[in-house]
């Protein structure tokens, strides 16, 4: 699979990253439902098997747990593959209320946790999950270059930030990398961030290419009716009327251009968001080693300049449609 440098960093990492979201099971906010450990580790390995050489985590996913089972499946692996993982994102645990927390002294002791957790002496990209409060992001940012001096993390990046805090922070220690959520259905990172980013050296991996999986073709009304009353994906917008059916006539005519070309249209969703120069690489999840096995091939499909201005067409003629009914 392709590589492409991170930032201004000696990260070289794959076009297509193992996204662990998912793998944190339930019991928490934004639990995607019940998730077997097994197939998780299945998932994991079978991914570092393909050839993808990053892996990103974070503690708030299952409350520790997706980073207890990333650092069971590298074991004895952990030189193929670099680790990103989070901080910032707490949750209540008498009412499971997600808030954030960036105070310099809470900062240290999730990286402590998560290099427990995880298994390693080091993690590859700490990342500030969420500029939450905003006022305490250049305390966190001030915390984790504190942390790379003491060699318990080598490049740090940050997650869901405006262009505003970026340039609050950079100052203080140099940003490898903005993660955004970046997909065909929500585009708000091409405004601005992309280019700045560009022009500062900063790294781009984008999270949800799929939309949660809305985008993979493997959503029908009644699959988003059958989904587990604990799956976030419930309450999401994306997956209630009125969006759901223009974003499902979308899906279809997707497909249509996907089979064209022998692919999933997972595939195309993926590489959709890798052909911005500016980004360097997409977050995929996957729950079973099936589901890595189908996407991560998409690490390397560049697409067409005529099948990308199709793709703008059908995105526009969605944009109408949500127009007509305010979405």
């Amino acid at each position: 699979m392709r590589t492409k440098k991170l930032g201004y960093t000696d990260l070289y990492l794959t076009t297509v990253g193992l996204g662990t979201w998912a793998l944190g099971g339930s019991g928490w906010a934004f639990s995607w439902g019940p998730q077997d450990d097994k197939e998780s580790i299945a998932a994991i390995q079978r991914a570092i098997d393909l050839g993808i050489n990053w892996i990103d985590t974070a503690p708030i996913y299952g409350l520790g747990h997706s980073e207890e089972v990333v650092g069971k499946a590298i074991k004895g692996r952990r030189d193929q593959v670099y680790i990103a993982t989070k901080c910032g994102r707490k949750a209540d645990r008498k009412t499971g209320r997600l808030y954030g927390e960036l105070k310099a002294e809470s900062v240290r002791r999730e990286c402590e946790d998560s290099l427990r957790r995880l298994g390693v002496d080091v993690i590859d990209l700490y990342q500030i999950h969420w500029p939450d409060p905003d006022a305490d992001i250049e305390e966190a940012w001030g915390a984790i270059a504190d942390l790379i001096k003491e060699g318990k993390i080598r490049y740090a990046g940050v997650s869901n930030f405006s262009v505003e805090q970026l340039k609050r922070i950079q100052p203080i220690h140099p940003v490898a990398s903005l993660q955004p959520p970046y997909s065909m259905l929500r585009r708000d990172v091409e405004k601005d961030l992309l280019s700045y980013c560009a022009e500062n050296n900063i790294g781009v991996i984008v999270y949800s290419p799929m939309q949660a999986g809305l985008l993979t073709g493997k959503f029908t009304r009644e699959r988003v009716e059958q989904l587990p009353d604990e799956d976030w994906r419930k309450r999401n917008p994306f997956f209630q009327e009125p969006q759901l059916s223009i974003n499902l006539d979308l899906v279809e005519k997707l497909r249509a251009i996907a089979e064209r070309y022998n692919r999933p249209l997972a595939q195309l969703a993926i590489a959709w968001v890798l052909r911005r120069p500016e980004v360097t690489a997409a977050i995929v999840g996957a729950r079973r080693p099936s589901q890595i096995e189908e996407t991560a091939p998409a690490g390397d499909w560049e697409l067409p300049d005529e099948v990308i201005a199709e793709i703008d067409a059908l995105l526009e003629e969605r944009e109408r449609a949500l127009a007509q009914i305010g979405g």
